[in-house]
């Protein structure tokens, strides 16, 4: 789950994290409010949509300006303006795609004075099942670009959990920023707060960028990016409050009620798949014979008649999908079981895109059995090479 900015920063804020002061506007008439309540002289203008690139990005509608999702005012009254042009617009950034995100909220910050910008980022190494810091003195970049064109400018390590964040962690911070003096105990101070807030509210990410040093000689962090495990929801009812939803895809937020394991792809071809592993398969091959996958879904090893259903819908309300594929390699997932669960939602919703559906495993007689004497116009396949094949030429007509 992700959270805007203005959000991870009061999370932070909890921890001791220096941050600069700002103001969430919901409403374009809360604008003069919040800058006086701010002072300036300075005001940072920021959109909040979860995607990265906000100030390089671009609104589609004219009246927006031209000025990118970011803006520096240097008045009550053009702080109202720039709140005024970017509510309600919709912003286009590299991580948002074409398409881009409308912009409800706003956080108006606190301007700094700005003497060097640096990266800093926490999260789980998958290897070793340690948190790891990524830094570089090249704040204010893609770190995917820095990591390209100068590699050697980024430096890693990983906390080993049974001694936790130590004073030689904050040095290697320090000495990577090439900080001295009272700026590397800052840095000390602000590595220990910042691993201790990624453990207790169960991140799997969170990145500042940049983080700066201002020209008063003090660390903070000016911008905020965080996510959060989502298995670990249950046990943070205060993070679950931050969720917003209309950043989200509808058909996502419906498979998170039935713990479908949903991502919304740009394809035109519905899978249905239980296993990741499986699924990821699945979407290679279908790519391999020339089109695209709609979504990512994992139904899971032990999913019920209803969630087959559930997914089975979700995947139909999306208007891109010209074709479904189901897979099902059954273990503890009976064949038997997605074959009753696709014919009650073939029924409940119709089918009026071609399906192919796969079965093997345990049930599998069963389980197309169910399927050949549903009545339904359904292709049967072999093999997932056979599945792939056979949706592929029905979408294109063949």
């Amino acid at each position: 789950m992700n959270i805007h900015e203005y959000q991870a920063k009061a999370v932070l804020k909890e921890f001791g994290v220096p941050i600069s002061r700002g103001v969430p506007i919901l409403k374009a008439s809360d604008a003069e409010a919040a800058a006086k309540e701010l002072g300036g002289p300075l005001w940072v203008v920021k959109s909040q949509i979860h995607a990265g690139g906000r100030g390089k990005g671009k609104f589609k509608e004219a009246s927006a300006g031209d000025k990118g999702g970011v803006r520096l005012a240097k008045s009550i009254e053009e702080t109202k303006q720039f709140v005024t042009q970017m509510l309600g617009a919709t912003l286009v950034t590299e991580q948002t795609g074409p398409a881009g995100k409308q912009v409800n909220r706003i956080y108006l910050e606190d301007g700094s004075d700005i003497e060097k910008e640096f990266y800093l980022s926490l999260l789980v190494d998958r290897e070793t099942s340690w948190v790891s810091f990524v830094v570089s003195t090249e704040g204010g970049m893609n770190i995917e670009e820095v990591a390209h064109n100068t590699p050697e400018k980024i430096v890693t390590f990983s906390v080993d959990p049974a001694t936790g964040i130590m004073a030689h962690h904050g040095r290697t911070v320090a000495q990577a920023l090439g900080l001295k003096g009272d700026l590397a105990k800052q840095a000390e101070k602000l590595v220990a707060q910042l691993y201790t807030a990624f453990l207790a509210k169960d991140m799997e990410m969170l990145e500042i960028n940049p983080l700066i040093i201002s020209k008063q000689g003090e660390l903070k962090c000016l911008d905020a990016k965080m996510s959060f495990d989502s298995n670990s929801l249950y046990r943070h009812p205060d993070v679950v409050a931050l969720r917003d939803t209309s950043e989200e895809d509808a058909k996502e937020i419906e498979a998170s009620k039935y713990d479908l394991a949903y991502i919304a792809l740009d394809g035109t071809i519905g899978c249905m798949v239980n296993g990741a592993g499986l699924a990821m398969a699945t979407l290679d091959i279908i790519k391999l014979y020339g089109e695209s996958p709609a979504n990512f879904l994992d139904v899971g090893g032990g999913a019920s008649e209803e969630k087959v259903t559930a997914a089975f819908k979700i995947i139909t309300a999306d208007p891109n999908v010209k074709g479904i594929l189901v897979n099902i390699f059954g273990g503890i997932m009976k064949c038997d079981v997605i074959a009753r669960g696709v014919i009650a939602a073939v029924k409940a919703v119709g089918l009026q895109v071609p399906l192919v559906v796969r079965l093997e495993g345990t049930n599998v007689e069963e389980g197309k059995k169910i399927i050949n004497e549903s009545g339904l116009n359904v292709l049967s396949a072999n093999d997932l090479d056979d599945a792939a094949q056979k949706i592929v030429n029905a979408v294109k007509g063949k």
